[in-house]
């Protein structure tokens, strides 16, 4: 009965807006690392405020940008799966207020129930995206890669309100999404603004048109 009260008492927005046991609040400039590929992974993560990338480093020194992640979102889960060393690097993008939960804390809340219940909501919504951008990447041109990149850091097709203005980001790290060159994507952004389906005067604003690209053939 005490466990049940308990848990109906626990909010897990609260949990995660507030600084705890086994929880802390960094606050991080523009283009800072928050761990490195390889280094030991002994926490959770959750974006309070800000945008990250994913990215991770072959052997070769090539680099591919796995995800653009917002507020709201968690990273560094890996770690609840028995990974001792990170298998990315998460770098921000803009200026960030991140929560770290360590790994201990994170397993013990995780057994109040509506705290369950969000962050399964969260693995399913991720596993859902990793599939899309694995059939994005077998079966979709690099145009059209390039264009459902933007569309989803405009943020259509997720809940809320899209947001046109996307936040900075260079040519480099979108062709490190779509797996292309540098060159290809300048070209298709070209041609995007040409027709109309963006606006870019030091922002990218991207319009709802630019679907046209994803649906079509």
């Amino acid at each position: 009965m005490k466990a049940a009260t308990r848990s109906q008492r626990f909010d897990p927005k609260s949990f995660l807006a507030h600084v705890g046991e086994g929880r802390t609040i960094a606050t991080y400039g523009e283009n800072q690392t928050i761990f490195a590929q390889e280094e030991p992974a002994d926490a959770v993560f959750f974006i309070q405020k800000g945008k990250v990338k994913v990215t991770v480093l072959s052997v070769g020194g090539k680099e591919a940008v796995l995800a653009i992640l917002d507020a709201g979102e968690f990273f560094g889960e890996g770690c609840l799966n028995g990974h001792p060393l990170r298998m990315a690097t998460v770098v921000t993008m803009t200026e960030c207020s991140i929560m770290r939960v360590e790994k201990s804390a994170m397993i013990e809340v995780l057994r109040e129930s509506k705290f369950s219940e969000l962050f399964i909501l969260h693995l399913l919504h991720r596993n859902t995206r990793v599939e899309e951008d694995l059939i994005d990447h077998l079966f979709n041109s690099s145009e059209k890669r390039l264009a459902r990149a933007l569309l989803l850091l405009a943020n259509f097709g997720k809940e809320g309100e899209p947001v046109p203005v996307i936040a900075p980001i260079t040519q480099e790290t979108l062709a490190e999404m779509v797996g292309t060159t540098r060159s290809r994507v300048s070209s298709f952004l070209n041609k995007f603004r040409r027709l109309g389906f963006i606006d870019y005067n030091g922002h990218m604003r991207v319009h709802s048109s630019l679907l046209n690209v994803v649906l079509h053939d």
